[in-house]
Order: C-alpha cells, then structure tokens, then sequence
C-alpha cells in the first residue's frame, strides 16, 4: 500500500506527499518512483502514479507540467495531455476533478489551499526556482483565481535539510545578504543550505497565512527497510546510476 503524508495545515484539503512506499518499480529504484527520466520502466511508472492518485483523489485527473527549476506558474483549466504539458514549476486551479502533481527529489514540494476561494496549488521548489520566485508568481496566480494571501494555507513536503545539504562558495554567491542567515560553515570552503527554512521565509514574505513545514530530509530518512525517500544527492554521493522522484498532490473533490 502506498504511504501519503498529510498536514494540518491542509486538512479538508485532498492531498498528499508520497514517499517511496508501495508502488510496482523493481530493479535500482523500487518503489512508488513517479519520474519518467528516471530510466525505470514507463509502464511501471504509469502504475505508481495511478496509484498515488487514487490514494489522494479517486477518479482525478492528474496532471504535472515538464519541470525545468523555473519560476513560472500555469494556471490550469483542463487536463492536458502528458506530451502537451508545459514547461513549468507550478500549477494552480479552482477546478474540481483536476489533481496538480509535481516531482522531487531533495527539492521542495509545496502544496497550497485557500480553502475559502477553493484554488490549490503546488509548486516544486529547487533553490533555483525559490530564489527565481515560483513561490511568489504560485501565490499570485492562486490570487487570480480569487484565493487572498492571508487565506492560503501551505505545506512542504519532504526535502533535503540542512544537515545534508553540503555547497561550495559559488553556490552561496547567488544569495544576497539577507540569504545569508540561511547558510551555516561547514567543512573549509563549504557551506551547509537550509532549504526548507528559505522556502518558508519565501511564503512568509508573500504573505501566505499559515505554513507547516514537515523537516522531513529525503536524503537522511529511513526506516528498517532503507530509505523513505528517493534522493539525488544521496544517489550521486553512493555513484548510482540514477535517482528516484515522489509525487506530492493535491486537489479539489
């Protein structure tokens, strides 16, 4: 059975954060792994998100974009096609029937609800993408479709955390001074990145009304049966040949 963990914050909301559990993938990346760039069989993956779907929404259609660690937010009206989705790191709605998807793997989902106007979102946010402002241009698209700042609801999802996210100089340059408070040193010319805490400074400053952030680590988690979450950086760091993705989802029934 497929594992969805939820957040008060969203309560009343369908969503869920899919971890690595149940799903039909063999091989180098079992579980319930959702990339189709993951190399795994296509089939498989079609399975693990049909079943993560239906552990979230039943009967939804599911929909993600073609994710590029961009800001840009898509507002979506209908379901598309797979080979027609956009280029693009968030997706907004105020449809019913209509399940938003992204795909991570140490970056940041987010999920959002203004449960009043009934507009959800999620965003997939890199540090590239929270620096660039998927989170804001998330919130403003939320707010064309009638969702108030004050009213909206976000949680985030499993991501890397600071204790294992190791960068160098050049990494900490894009940041500005008031970035800064967002590093701790590490070893000698190296630097350790609070993800999650950055991306919840990002929804405070656009004025989201409540955030819960999970302080789930996809690199670290595990449990006796090895790791909860698929991880890039876990993945690189062991020299595999690939990495796994999670879906996190969210909804209106």
């Amino acid at each position: 059975m497929v594992e969805a963990l939820h957040s008060p914050a969203l309560a009343g909301v369908a969503h869920g954060f899919l971890t690595r559990k149940g799903g039909v993938s063999t091989g180098a990346l079992p579980g319930l792994q959702c990339g189709f760039g993951a190399g795994d069989d296509e089939a498989a993956v079609c399975e693990n998100r049909r079943l993560a779907a239906t552990a979230v929404l039943a009967g939804a259609a599911l929909v993600t974009p073609y994710q590029v660690h961009s800001p840009d937010a898509v507002i979506v009206k209908e379901p598309w096609a797979f080979e027609n989705r956009p280029r693009a790191d968030a997706l907004v709605t105020d449809r019913k029937g209509i399940l938003l998807g992204i795909v991570t793997a140490d970056c940041a989902p987010i999920l959002l609800a203004d449960k009043q106007a009934n507009v959800v979102g999620a965003a997939h946010a890199g540090w590239r993408g929270a620096l660039g402002g998927v989170i804001e241009q998330t919130v403003r698209a939320m707010e064309s479709l009638g969702a108030r700042r004050p009213c909206i609801s976000a949680a985030i999802g499993p991501c890397i955390a600071q204790a294992s996210y190791e960068v160098g100089e050049d990494f900490r340059e894009h940041f500005s001074e008031d970035g800064m408070r967002f590093f701790v040193a590490g070893r000698q010319g190296h630097w350790r990145f609070d993800l999650e805490g950055y991306v919840t400074c990002k929804l405070q400053q656009a004025g989201v009304g409540r955030i819960d952030a999970l302080s789930l680590d996809t690199y670290a988690s595990a449990d006796e049966e090895g790791a909860r979450f698929y991880s890039f950086r876990r993945a690189t760091h062991r020299g595999e040949v690939d990495y796994g993705r999670q879906l996190s989802l969210i909804g209106l029934a």
